[in-house]
């Protein structure tokens, strides 16, 4: 006779202690993928000088990763629902690690990005699986402690890649920032074998939506990637005057996102298999989560790209000095973890979910303020501190939010609508914020040129090299006594566009304390046993 599937509850008995090392294997894993998306950016100049990347090479090292890992989430999400969230969440995890050998072993631009690409594959396999697993071993108050872990995690990771990254690409070797993946990836999968228990929905129609799984892809590829490259190829034009890819890609998105939500709608009104449960959406705390989620994504990582720009290019911080200050956000977010759940328990989720919020925007408003060639380390730090621990209380508690009237059966669904949020909200606020800072570096130097007496034939370079590397360059104009001019004019325009772009993150961030208005109290949230969304009783929704 088999052993009846256990429910969520005798799960949590069942591991005993050990479910705190699931907590801890989910985390490795997990800042595996998010450092990975951070750490090659302050190697990148290293990598192109040693592998002579061309600059289409250069850009796609870094866009792959992320174009592929949005195309896939809702689909990988859906398989580890029927198939098993442990068995997606380890193949992603030796996926991960052969593609970070490749990558670390690379000789040529294309081949790493064609490693890039294999390792997007598999954060896409690990991200939504760890989600939706902690959503079905959690439950109580251990549940607000163990998603201040993994939004902390989130958190510090993105703010460690790049000190580790500038690390080894200084004193080490670039390839180590792929290498170092297999040692942890180790350890990662020796926990998924001992620790992890496996998780699916007990589903009677196994089926896979083959062409809703296509249709979203397309969907998510093209979105990230027009949000990404419009700045680089144009949203319209090239600059030769030929039609950019930007508004085809957009388009293909469009159609195949309109495509996709029809055939989902109509595929659960006649019984079929589909991607997604578009019922989910009904739970007002997923719904008004997620957009949450995608505007508060938008504001910290078009931070995360900008920043560091300012800190090398303007205020002379090497690769490693500018990773340094960095990590006082992480340390930030990583404190706020210990005690996250107390706040929750005093206070309630949704209120230490706004107080994040509210601190991250007065952190980045306040970066904003006192932003400017003579700020001193220490004021940078302190407010990437503050910084910190409004990611800590509010990232975290937002993911649990999201989840929590989500029936564990249909985590893997949740998580991967949860993650593609956040993933175009991000995209976008590079986008965006890395077009603002562009822009107003551009037209901010050009102003101050105007009336510097240097030939316009020179204005005219120095202005397209600097708003060409988005300040990077500005140190290689003090190399020539006839464009030193030039560099301290460009760090004074990098200084006002660089609070501009602040000034604009802050607010986007309190939209999202705005946002979070409209997530209904515990008790206003419909319960999971009322909503239509949910598995019959027959159908248990663990294994």
């Amino acid at each position: 006779m088999s052993t009846p599937p256990a429910t969520p509850q005798h799960l949590s008995q069942r591991l005993g202690s050990r479910r705190w090392l699931a907590l801890a294997t989910i985390a490795l894993g997990v800042s595996l993928i998010i450092m990975d998306a951070t750490i090659v950016n302050v190697a990148l100049p290293v990598v192109i000088r040693d592998l002579d990347l061309s600059a289409s090479q250069a850009e796609w090292m870094n866009t792959i990763y992320a174009l592929v890992f949005a195309a896939l989430l809702l689909t990988v999400g859906r398989v580890g629902d029927l198939r098993g969230r442990r068995l997606v969440f380890a193949i992603g995890m030796v996926v991960f690690m052969l593609s970070s050998v490749g990558a670390g072993a690379a000789q040529t631009g294309w081949l790493l990005v064609a490693a890039r690409f294999a390792q997007g594959v598999g954060a896409s396999m690990i991200l939504p699986t760890t989600l939706s697993t902690m959503n079905a071993i959690f439950r109580g108050r251990e549940r607000g402690i163990a998603f201040a872990v993994y939004g902390s995690t989130i958190g510090g990771m993105a703010a460690i890649g790049p000190l580790v990254g500038g690390w080894l690409a200084t004193d080490v070797s670039w390839r180590w920032a792929f290498w170092l993946n297999i040692p942890f990836g180790l350890l990662v999968l020796a926990g998924i074998a001992w620790v992890i228990p496996e998780t699916r929905e007990p589903s009677v129609d196994s089926r896979l939506d083959l062409v809703g799984a296509a249709l979203s892809a397309i969907a998510m590829a093209g979105l990230v990637f027009a949000l990404i490259e419009g700045a680089t190829y144009g949203w319209w034009q090239q600059a030769d005057g030929s039609l950019s890819p930007v508004p085809v890609a957009l388009a293909l998105a469009v159609v195949c996102l309109v495509l996709f939500l029809v055939r989902e709608a109509r595929g659960r009104a006649k019984g079929a298999p589909t991607l997604v449960d578009l019922q989910l959406l009904w739970l007002p705390t997923l719904r008004y989560g997620v957009i949450a989620a995608g505007i508060v994504a938008f504001g910290e990582f078009g931070l995360m790209f900008t920043l560091p720009l300012l800190l090398q290019g303007t205020l002379g911080y090497s690769a490693l000095g500018a990773g340094w200050l960095l990590v006082s956000l992480a340390v930030g977010a990583f404190v706020v973890s210990g005690v996250s759940h107390l706040l929750t328990e005093r206070f309630g989720t949704r209120a230490v979910v706004r107080a994040g919020l509210a601190l991250e925007a007065i952190a980045v408003a306040g970066l904003a303020l006192t932003m400017s060639r003579t700020v001193g380390p220490w004021t940078i730090a302190g407010w990437l501190f503050g910084y910190g621990l409004g990611v800590g209380a509010a990232t975290a508690q937002l993911s649990s939010i999201i989840m929590s009237e989500v029936p564990a059966a249909q985590g893997g669904q949740a998580s991967g609508i949860q993650s593609t949020v956040r993933q175009l909200g991000s995209a976008l606020g590079v986008a965006i914020l890395g077009t603002l800072l562009v822009t107003s570096l551009g037209s901010g130097l050009q102003d101050r040129l105007a009336s510097s007496g240097m030939p316009p034939a020179a204005q005219a370079r120095a202005v397209e090299l600097v708003r060409g590397s988005a300040g990077a360059a500005i140190p290689a104009l003090d190399a020539s006594p006839q464009t030193a001019r030039a560099a301290d004019a460009a760090r004074d325009a990098m200084i006002d566009a660089s609070r501009r772009t602040a000034g604009f993150a802050a607010g986007a961030l309190a939209l999202g304390v705005l946002a979070t208005l409209a997530i209904p109290r515990p008790h206003e949230a419909a319960h999971p046993e009322s909503h239509p969304a949910q598995p019959r009783p027959d159908q248990p929704a663990l294994t």
